[in-house]
């Protein structure tokens, strides 16, 4: 969601700056993922003054170009050659002066430069809108209003203000928050000071000269139903103040009568429709459904078939008009319209968000229809726009208000006790701190007793209609950073040797933050175009977006979006890790799987002026789940290739032959494609619930460190290739259990010396006895059993 800091200021009172407001707004839930400067016009006019053309001849040279003395406002006048058809002395323009950089509508930005134009000095450009970005006329250069003031920026002439724009992640239960006076609504609560709401006290009925009646069939999908005409408009461009209202929130300008709906959504957060009055046949509106199957051509010119469910605003012989969602090709505002019939209604989150997902539209309508707006809010919204039409367009007030609303939507009634409140928290507000934020956020206090609070929450506050939600609001407006660290820490011994969950979870993080990893949190929905096979996918039947339709069953794709996500934004080098779930559906019955995922892609280790920068390897990976599962004391696995659609190659630990503890490797070109990944990545993926376990069997087992040597002994073998380092050393591990601590390869070669379908190992053994130190005899027995069966259980061949 799109939220301007100028409009913002509109509806509160504060010297609060952008990046101020920023941290305001994050810390009581409504996330700003990015603050941006922008301007209302590309180059905001910069360099740009208002002169004033003192006298304006023909070129000696040239039959379509005239020389100009132009005032700036500086101590000599400018020689403009100008080409535009209208130019003459006495007119006040805007003027580009030498070194400004313009910014057409169409085109690339260009600069001025003082240049002879057919043998005569051109000191600057005399403007048309389109050659500065302020509209798409080029017949002519500017004509200002003759008391424009000589040398006065055309930034200021203009009225056009730097803008910030807020980025906000706005969560699904927070549809009271999509909109500036909802946003605006949270600072003022936080800031405990006023909000100014648009006056609409100049509403009045011009006349009753155009009444269309309106009729809900379909009462439970459109609870309330409010509208007017407005008769004599005409329909023409916005003022520039409107268009750079929309266009800093990215709201493209279309037409006077357009705009002001667009305006009000953005502004109230109430989406509005207006109607050519004269496409609405037997002067009825009739709110309802359509038989199965229905054409119904939308206002993108394709032709949709209606579902008997989809809600519809028709007129007595045809729908007009998909409720809440698009609108339709023949009865929307176009040039000749001189009659608007303006709808504000309230309809059914439900239904909207069906009909939405049934026809795959998805607009800023719908957007807060289907979570929830102010049911409350829609004469009001009407009053709000119906003045700004008549301001804009021209045009009477032709009707009375039409508000069809026979059952009101009530506010939720919540029991808050102060106890609870301060239990929850974790701090003791005070009753009066409790109360005021309450009466801030809209909340009425019904009664208060000393225990507690009595309260009517507004129903646009779809999310806040338990006693728990109340006291997250209190906390949200109080201030997270607010709540106090305890000095004292207050826990039950756990005499369990048991290990919970969250104490190897804490492990895991712990060792991977500290080799440089960063923890991510994704979502559990994803896109069923990730899937091979939807069988046993766990679909969504009220899927947000038909980019998460299903439950993830796999944890490779979300990390790999935040890595495109990084990349995208320049940041190359990444190491990530996430705990998360995966699911499906199989015999009937849904299962959840646990997992801890890593990603690492890019440079090994930050550039360095005296070392080179390597790219990660799998072999960096392997250290790390290596490592991980020393760190948690898994012992005895073993190793195989990986089978996996996901990995190109790579390797799976195993416990017991069959229970997988890690698939490891790098991830396959087409998982990088589909997910816009440039760079190679390598993939890790643990089985959580069989790591815990595992884990929760080990036994802790202390003992002295050995007083006596450990030796090395060096063995080269000849094998054959498809013999893995993991079966040797499961060999050595078998024949010498006491005494054998370290099985290690330090060379393997390869090539055209050796046999065909042979490779060489060289490994390393680590023999210790903890009682005693180990002689000669001892170690030559233990190595020479190591032979025998590396040779007759792996056909190794023990190269001199």
């Amino acid at each position: 969601m799109k939220i301007s800091y100028n409009w913002l200021k509109e509806f509160i009172t504060t010297d609060k700056t952008p990046e101020e407001l920023s941290h305001i707004l994050t810390g009581i839930g409504l996330e700003v993922e990015s603050l941006e400067k922008v301007q209302a016009i590309p180059g905001g006019l910069e360099g740009l003054v208002i002169g004033y053309v003192k006298d304006a001849q023909q070129h000696p040279n040239a039959d379509r170009l005239r020389v100009t003395k132009v005032d700036v406002g500086g101590s000599e006048d400018l020689q403009i050659v100008c080409g535009a058809p209208n130019v003459a002395a006495g007119q006040k323009v805007v003027v580009a002066v030498v070194g400004t950089t313009v910014h057409p509508t169409h085109g690339e930005p260009f600069k001025i430069n003082k240049s002879k134009i057919r043998g005569e000095v051109s000191e600057g450009m005399i403007c048309s809108e389109d050659e500065v970005g302020l509209g798409e006329s080029h017949a002519g250069i500017m004509e200002l209003d003759i008391d424009a003031q000589i040398g006065v920026p055309a930034k200021e002439y203009f009225k056009l203000n730097d803008d910030y724009l807020f980025e906000i992640g706005l969560t699904p239960n927070r549809a009271d928050a999509a909109s500036h006076l909802g946003t605006a609504r949270d600072i003022a609560a936080y800031l405990q000071i006023a909000i100014n709401k648009p006056d609409v006290s100049a509403f009045t009925v011009d006349n009753q000269s155009r009444i269309i009646q309106v009729s809900i069939e379909a009462q439970a999908a459109c609870p309330r139903y409010a509208s007017l005409t407005i008769s004599g408009i005409k329909v023409q461009d916005s003022p520039q103040w409107l268009k750079e209202r929309l266009a800093v929130i990215g709201v493209r300008a279309i037409n006077n009568i357009v705009d002001v709906t667009n305006y009000v959504l953005h502004e109230l957060g109430q989406p509005l429709h207006a109607f050519d009055a004269d496409a609405i046949k037997g002067n009825q509106v009739l709110v309802k459904t359509y038989a199965e199957g229905t054409p119904f051509i939308t206002l993108d010119e394709v032709e949709r078939k209606l579902s008997v469910d989809d809600l519809m605003i028709g007129n007595a012989d045809e729908p007009m008009c998909i409720a809440g969602v698009f609108g339709g090709a023949t009865s929307g505002v176009k040039e000749t319209t001189t009659t608007v019939f303006l709808e504000s209604a309230y309809f059914n989150p439900v239904s909207v968000r069906k009909t939405s997902k049934r026809h795959g539209l998805k607009t800023d309508a719908s957007f807060r229809f289907e979570r929830g707006i102010d049911p409350n809010i829609t004469v009001y919204a009407l009053k709000r726009a119906a003045l700004l039409i008549r301001e804009l367009a021209g045009g009477v007030i032709s009707s009375e208000i039409s508000d069809i609303y026979p059952q009101p939507v009530e506010p939720f009634n919540v029991e808050v006790s102060y106890r609870n409140v301060n239990r929850l928290i974790g701090k003791a507000l005070g009753h009066d701190t409790i109360k005021s934020i309450i009466q801030a956020l809209d909340i009425e206090v019904v009664a208060e007793t000393a225990e507690g609070l009595s309260l009517r929450v507004p129903p646009y506050r779809v999310d806040v209609t338990r006693e728990v939600d109340v006291i997250e609001e209190v906390l949200r407006i109080y201030g997270y950073n607010n709540i106090e660290i305890p000095t004292q820490i207050r826990a039950s011994l756990n005499t369990s040797v048991r290990p919970e969950k969250d104490t190897v979870q804490n492990a895991i993080s712990e060792l991977l933050t500290g080799n440089g990893f960063n923890e991510i949190l994704s979502n559990s929905l994803t896109s069923s175009s990730y899937s091979g096979s939807l069988d046993n996918a766990v679909k969504i039947l009220n899927p947000l977006s038909s980019d998460l339709d299903i439950m993830r069953q796999t944890m490779l794709y979300s990390g790999l979006e935040a890595i495109a996500h990084n990349q995208n934004r320049r940041a190359a080098d990444l190491k990530f890790y996430e705990f998360g779930k995966t699911y499906l559906h199989e015999g009937g019955k849904y299962i959840e799987d646990q997992h801890v995922a890593l990603f690492v892609t890019g440079a090994n280790q930050s550039e360095q002026w005296n070392q080179k920068t390597t790219s990660v390897s799998f072999y960096n990976l392997k250290a790390i789940v290596d490592g991980l599962l020393q760190r948690l004391n898994i012992k005895d696995f073993t190793t195989d290739e990986v089978i996996s659609t996901e990995l190109a190659y790579g390797l799976q630990y195993n416990f017991r032959g069959s229970k997988s503890l890690v698939k490891f490797g790098a991830v396959h070109a087409d998982a990088l494609k589909n997910t816009g990944v440039e760079k190679e990545v390598f993939y890790a993926d643990f089985d959580f619930d069989n790591i815990l376990n595992l884990v929760r069997k080990n036994k802790i087992v202390s003992q002295e460190i050995s007083k006596f040597p450990a030796v090395r002994r060096d063995l080269s073998m000849l094998v054959d290739t498809a013999v893995s380092f993991g079966q040797l050393k499961q060999i050595a591990q078998k024949t010498e259990r006491k005494l054998l601590k370290e099985v290690n390869v330090f060379d393997v070669y390869q090539g055209d010396k050796l046999p065909a379908g042979k490779k060489s190992y060289a490994l390393s053994f680590v023999l210790q006895d903890e009682e005693k130190t180990l002689t000669d005899k001892a170690i030559d027995a233990i190595m020479q059993k190591l032979i025998y069966n590396f040779g007759k259980e792996a056909g190794a061949e023990i190269r001199k």
